[in-house]
């Protein structure tokens, strides 16, 4: 590759770096101005014109602890669910022969293609009505619990592990317990990171379901009380800008730190050399 190409390249990724990062930028400064100023040249602010008031004051009216804990726990739920729930499914997908496999994997595909705004109203319902899990962690939490995608990632991440492994281990008389926990599950690091980091987005960032089930404020998820503050009490604030873009900072965080902390354990393993020969 010439010098000249070399250039452009760095220059168009240097505009697209900046174009993707100029948002949360923006998003930043915006929460710490003591008087909005909505003009190009509030990217820029004069310093005297920052503080950390506007995190005060939303903290003073929808506790964003108390919304980080709550969304925390009903991520925390999910991520388990889809974890156990994924790893055994997928596990029995790609290395167990039984009758229906393929018919199953089909109904985790048919799974794909339903919205889940389809199934909301039934499920509010049944939860809420039928089961009396309103206003309850496991209320939000059970219609995540199975996630589809990680099933099908799981498997996919199993059928790659050489059979060998497995029939090597049952002639030592492990059983499929022991197979799943000691070799299966190691073997598919990298596919449980994957799985950890994609789960976690929806559930931290989901609104609706949590909106429908909660109405106590001190058991929403931060993404509700964010929206209840911007629709009830925001018009009261001295700077409701940057108090909304405060709270949008303190939700985006733990996901930005997600994703720095685990980015270097995005790479692929060579599971086939576990098996010599």
């Amino acid at each position: 590759m010439s010098r000249g190409q070399n250039i452009l390249r760095g220059v168009v990724l240097t505009v697209g770096a900046v174009a993707f990062l100029f948002p949360f930028y923006y998003m930043i400064i915006g929460s710490l101005q003591a008087s909005p100023d909505s003009t190009p040249g509030g990217a820029f602010p004069n310093p005297a014109n920052l503080t950390l008031e506007n995190y005060t004051d939303i903290n003073s009216r929808i506790n964003l602890m108390r919304g980080l804990l709550n969304s925390g726990i009903f991520t925390g739920g999910v991520i388990v669910g889809t974890l156990l729930f994924g790893v055994l499914v997928g596990y029995a997908l790609a290395q167990l022969q039984w009758r229906g496999r393929g018919v199953t994997f089909a109904l985790v595909l048919l799974v794909q293609v339903v919205p889940f705004q389809l199934l909301m109203i039934p499920l509010y319902v049944m939860i809420a009505r039928d089961y009396g899990l309103a206003d309850n962690y496991l209320g939000m939490i059970l219609p995540f619990a199975i996630n589809s995608t990680a099933v099908i990632i799981f498997r996919q991440y199993f059928l790659q592990v050489p059979r060998d492994l497995f029939d090597a281990a049952r002639i030592d008389g492990a059983g499929e317990v022991t197979v799943l926990t000691k070799i299966a599950i190691p073997l598919v690091r990298p596919a449980i990171l994957t799985v950890v980091l994609l789960t976690f987005i929806g559930p931290w960032n989901e609104f609706l379901w949590p909106f429908l089930v909660t109405k106590e404020a001190s058991m929403q998820p931060l993404a509700v009380a964010l929206a209840n503050y911007i629709s009830n009490v925001a018009a009261t604030a001295a700077n409701p800008f940057g108090a909304v873009l405060a709270g949008a900072c303190v939700l985006a965080a733990p996901a930005v730190l997600l994703f720095i902390v685990f980015q270097r354990h995005f790479v692929s393993t060579d599971i086939g050399s576990g098996v010599k020969g």
